[in-house]
């Protein structure tokens, strides 16, 4: 198949799960004998890179902006694909880019949308944004051909708000066995020394509540241990400050760390904890378990069940007091930690990227054959996409 993957910021992975996911199923998909073409915004991936792990990267420009970013360059990329690269499906990320489906269904194209873990529920949206985005989210299984999401909770939670169950293909981790410790003695960290927080510094991910939580520990108890923050977020300036101020010396702020790099702290961490309240499979969470970290979740469901009981958890609704006593608890018990790193391991070999890979090929192929939800109604073609003339942006 010739195939097209859109809605990300691109490949090579350089900043969140949408990305890594792309890179891993463009490399394995082209290790099956496909043709697939992943589109970039220049801000993130190098323009003169033309191609990576087989698969060939579109650069298209975007509108370098909160609300417009992702859309913009999904709406220019969706109008390429129809018009110039013309693949034999469509497989778009990120639910606000639904409406931008109809444009691919409209000019023939299967269509298939992952809409991850319902990005209407996060704080950081004003009113207007999650109104729209619960519109895109409601309305993606009829102008895709097929909607789906990486977790089960986050499908049920779709079926009882829009009345519709979509279909699940969970997310994948695969551990690149790295062993060096280089980032480590570059941040003077010490292996099973400190406690890792790594994702976008935003309210939802609640690094605000583990700086909080761990503050509250008296520092006889962490015995020298330290928080490392790594992280970032583009918008979310004052936010990241207000995260910095509430920390003690004992926590460390060294922004993004990627690859061989960020794989070596979490192979050496003492604890990983991912305290997000919104979300589907969190790859963080994977990526620890992957690494044989001992994993501490909040009890959104998809964390849970993403852990599978390999992890220990804390009471989300009670917040940082909460995550604190078990994090006091967990210090207190490393037997228990080292119990955690040996279920981990044995948890991540569930999510292997390999079947995950298979299981989007059978569903690519499926909407292929057309044994999926057929062309798209005339009368939701009809309906203008909200978004602007943009199409004299196109190189």
């Amino acid at each position: 198949m010739k195939i097209a993957i859109l809605g990300t910021r691109g490949i090579p992975a350089a900043y969140s799960g949408f990305e890594t996911a792309a890179e891993h199923l463009a490399a394995r998909l082209v290790q099956r004998g496909h043709e697939v073409t992943v589109y970039c915004r220049p801000h993130v991936v190098d323009p003169d890179l033309r191609e990576h792990v087989g698969a060939r990267l579109v650069h298209l420009p975007t509108i370098r902006n909160k609300y417009l970013d992702t859309f913009v360059h999904t709406y220019l990329s969706a109008e390429h694909c129809v018009r110039r690269l013309k693949p034999d499906v469509a497989l778009f990320f990120i639910a606000g880019n639904s409406p931008i489906t109809r444009l691919t269904r409209a000019a023939g194209l299967p269509t298939v949308i992952n809409v991850d873990g319902l990005d209407s529920d996060r704080s950081k949206w004003p009113a207007a944004a999650k109104a729209y985005l619960r519109f895109a989210e409601r309305n993606a299984p009829r102008w895709a051909d097929i909607a789906l999401t990486d977790s089960d909770a986050v499908a049920d939670v779709f079926a009882k708000r829009y009345g519709q169950r979509i279909e699940v293909i969970p997310y994948g981790v695969e551990d690149p066995g790295h062993t060096t410790t280089d980032t480590l003695d570059a941040l003077g960290l010490e292996p099973r020394e400190y406690i890792l927080f790594v994702g976008r510094l935003e309210p939802e991910n609640n690094p605000h509540m583990l700086v909080d939580a761990f503050s509250r520990i008296p520092y006889e108890v962490t015995k020298g241990k330290k928080l490392v923050i790594v992280g970032g977020a583009p918008y979310a300036h004052d936010y990241i400050k207000g995260v910095h101020r509430g920390a003690d010396p004992r926590v460390l702020f060294p922004g993004y760390v990627f690859g061989r790099g960020y794989w070596e702290l979490q192979k050496n961490s003492y604890l990983s904890v991912m305290p997000t309240e919104v979300g589907g499979t969190h790859p963080v969470i994977l990526e620890a378990l992957a690494s044989g970290a001992a994993v501490l979740v909040n009890d959104h469901a998809p964390n849970v069940e993403t852990i599978g009981g390999a992890g220990a958890t804390f009471s989300g609704a009670e917040g940082a007091p909460a995550l604190s006593r078990e994090l006091e608890r967990l210090l207190q018990d490393p037997e228990r930690v080292a119990e955690l790193r040996v279920a981990a391991v044995e948890r991540a070999k569930a999510y292997s990227w390999d079947a995950v890979t298979e299981r989007y090929e059978r569903l690519l192929e499926r909407v292929v054959d057309g044994r999926s939800a057929g062309p798209l109604d005339p009368a939701l073609v009809d309906r203008d996409v909200p978004a602007p003339q943009l199409a004299g942006l196109l190189p």
